[in-house]
């Protein structure tokens, strides 16, 4: 039973086609990566997945059940590309916007995550009072504080300093390893996400590509949209950390 199915999913804006006729399915324990150029539709599957926009066709089902069914949503982790939701006048401090990730308190597993995540010495502070990096980061601890069964992050590094995305996505490619987490990460740099994912969506409005990087890296379609140097490399990476090239 796939983790996500999507079947024939289309979205219309102003009665334009961001998203046409999209089905693909996202196994157990799967790490996918999901790519495409600006403007591609890649936020917009995200939202139409997670039920916060309404497709004008097509059906989307998690965890075996339609969506307009599924009410477990402590099983999902869920990071969206800006923080525009998070209102910064909240007056609540880091420690406590995390927890609200918990079912009950945990003091070990705060201590742990806030440690995980750099802003152990945040975490008194108020949420406005950071910057967006540091939000960013608060946000990502309370993503993944519950070791959810899926984890899903739209654009989740683009605030994030060097030190910090490496150690994001070592955790979330050790979570997806040993704990069997799946995940799907948006991302718009598909070199960096060949060192951690297994499986490849290309979206530019329709699916372009879906399936494994061994399938990618051998698709002559793929290096004609890529040039065969950028293939490569992407292929490259993939390969030297560990990948089934």
């Amino acid at each position: 039973m796939p983790v996500v199915r999507v079947d024939n999913l289309t979205f219309r804006y102003n009665g334009i086609d961001v998203l046409s006729n999209i089905s693909f399915a996202v196994e157990k324990g799967l790490y996918l990566g999901i790519v495409g150029p600006n403007g591609s539709g890649k936020s917009t599957l995200i939202k139409n997945i997670l039920g916060i926009l309404r497709p004008e066709k097509g059906r989307v089902e998690l965890f075996g059940r339609p969506l307009s069914d599924f009410r477990q949503w402590e099983r999902i982790g869920y990071l969206p590309q800006r923080l525009s939701a998070l209102n910064t006048h909240f007056p609540g401090t880091v420690e406590e916007i995390i927890q609200m990730g918990l079912s009950k308190k945990d003091q070990d597993t705060l201590t742990r995550t806030l440690k995980m995540m750099a802003i152990a010495h945040l975490g008194s502070r108020l949420i406005g009072e950071l910057s967006y990096g540091e939000q960013q980061r608060a946000m990502l601890a309370r993503a993944l504080i519950r070791r959810p069964e899926l984890l899903i992050f739209d654009e989740p590094t683009t605030a994030l300093d060097p030190e910090t995305r490496e150690m994001f996505y070592s955790l979330t490619g050790e979570m997806n390893r040993q704990e069997g987490t799946t995940v799907i990460l948006v991302t718009h740099d598909i070199g960096v996400i060949g060192e951690y994912a297994r499986n490849l969506l290309y979206l530019d409005k329709k699916v372009i590509f879906s399936g494994t990087f061994k399938e990618f890296c051998s698709s002559r379609d793929m290096a004609g949209i890529f040039g065969p140097s950028s293939q490569h490399i992407i292929c490259h990476q993939h390969d030297r950390t560990g990948g089934t090239i």
